[in-house]
């Protein structure tokens, strides 16, 4: 069982920029073990329904985005430590929303697209972290 802590949100200003961290821990800890994990972030708003925005195959690949976040955020990884960033840019009042990190041991996957099917059915376990952007 992967127990995910995500962290960095706030609260900044349209155009401002943030970085989020989710790191997993209750994994046995290698390197190799930790490449075989679809990772990725979701968020929700208020009444709204849950979202992709970004996730990756720690093995490899290149990682997907959501059509309203590309060339703006990128996801990065690292595997030594079991985390994965969320690196967002320019960010937008529609950007706020409370950030989710999923993670599902997954070794069939070849890249982010691959993992979409199973990133989407995993529920969200973690207490998120809060992004607000104001005008």
């Amino acid at each position: 069982q992967v127990n995910l802590v995500e962290s960095g949100g706030g609260s900044v200003q349209a155009g401002g920029s943030l970085t989020l961290s989710c790191a997993g821990s209750g994994v046995y800890y290698t390197q190799y073990f930790s490449s075989m994990y679809c990772m990725g972030w979701f968020r929700q708003a208020p009444g709204k329904e849950r979202e992709e925005v970004a996730m990756l195959f720690t093995g490899g690949g290149r990682p997907r985005y959501a059509d309203s976040v590309k060339g703006r955020f990128n996801i990065t990884q690292n595997n030594a430590k079991f985390s994965i960033q969320l690196h967002m840019n320019n960010l937008k009042p529609e950007d706020t929303a409370m950030y989710y990190c999923v993670a599902v041991r997954s070794p069939g996957q070849r890249s982010g697209d691959s993992c979409y099917r199973v990133l989407a059915a995993a529920p969200t376990k973690g207490q998120g972290t809060q992004v607000t952007v104001s005008l």
